[in-house]
């Protein structure tokens, strides 16, 4: 994608020349603890990439802060603080993940003074027993397998500042909701939302969930880079994890390796490159920020949108 009528595009060499700081705010092995499987970042990543990133954000939410305060000023009222919502989307094994634990911990080493939290739209999910009995268990990550009433109910709760606002827990080891398990937030000054769905327009919807954003990131890949970094992690995920007995894949650890890769193909090509194409890809020109990797997960060019 080359907007260049919507977004600055701008090359990683240019790019890095953004960050006036000489230092990572984190160690090597507070980043390798960060990522997730089979992502590859560095810290020259953190120091030429997430740096000036948040050297941008820094710029948005100073601007948002005064806005409010404006904004109150004139309506004569008090000013009460809102949180900051930064939403992030991209495909499956993308490393939009890694992206979020990144910024989260970034934004909170510059901002001692807030809260800086993160969820996933994970665990908004419908439970599996719901998405058997709706017979869209084939579809699990379209739109139509998300609680959007609740999801945008959480996100307005949030950004209206109600005390505590809770969430439902997804297992990605159980493949399912936790039932009984939740996440609590409370107040936070800034959130960060993952999930592949963050910039989708739901077709019987009102309110979408990027109405509550004031900053959105795409990570962004050719399909065929991310299939394989898909099955790399299938094959990391069937030495580790998935040998727990329990997790929802453990008959494939313990299975031919290879019936196993045919069946992750399938999943790819059938689940997750058609609801790429179809619903994820579409929304990148949403974002203010699309981050554009290559071969390895390198970081080529950044794309700021103008206005």
């Amino acid at each position: 994608m080359k907007d260049s009528a919507t977004f600055h595009i701008i090359e990683r060499e240019e790019w890095k020349k953004l960050n006036s700081d000489s230092i990572a705010p984190l160690s090597s092995k507070e980043l390798e603890e960060l990522k997730g499987l089979n992502d590859q970042i560095s810290i020259t990543d953190v120091e030429e990439i997430y740096i000036p990133i948040v050297h941008v954000l820094d710029v948005y939410l100073k601007n948002y802060e005064q806005l409010q305060i404006k904004k109150n000023k004139f309506l004569k009222n008090e000013t009460t603080p809102k949180t900051y919502i930064i939403g992030i989307a991209g495909s499956v094994a993308v490393g939009k993940s890694t992206t979020a634990r990144l910024l989260q911990t970034m934004l909170s080493r510059v901002y001692k003074e807030k809260s800086v939290e993160m969820i996933t739209t994970d665990g908004f999910l419908y439970p599996n027993e719901t998405l058997l009995k709706k017979g869209i268990m084939n579809r699990k990550g379209f739109p139509e397998s998300y609680d959007m009433n609740r999801l945008i109910s959480f996100l307005g709760d949030v950004k209206s500042g109600k005390s505590s606002v809770v969430s439902p827990v997804y297992s990605h080891e159980y493949y399912d909701i936790i039932e009984g398990e939740e996440y609590r937030l409370e107040q936070p000054d800034i959130l960060i939302v993952e999930g592949i769905n963050v910039l989708q327009l739901p077709a019987n919807q009102q309110i979408y969930i990027s109405d509550f954003f004031d900053f959105s990131v795409f990570v962004d890949a050719e399909a065929k880079l991310i299939e394989k970094w898909y099955l790399e992690r299938f094959g990391l995920l069937l030495e580790t994890a998935f040998k727990k007995p329990g997790n929802y894949y453990y008959s494939y650890a313990q299975g031919e390796r290879e019936a196993a890769f045919e069946m992750a193909r399938g999943v790819w090509e059938n689940v997750n490159l058609k609801n790429l194409k179809e619903y994820i890809s579409p929304t990148k020109n949403r974002a203010e920020l699309i981050i554009h990797k290559t071969e390895n997960h390198y970081i080529d060019q950044l794309l700021l949108k103008k206005y």
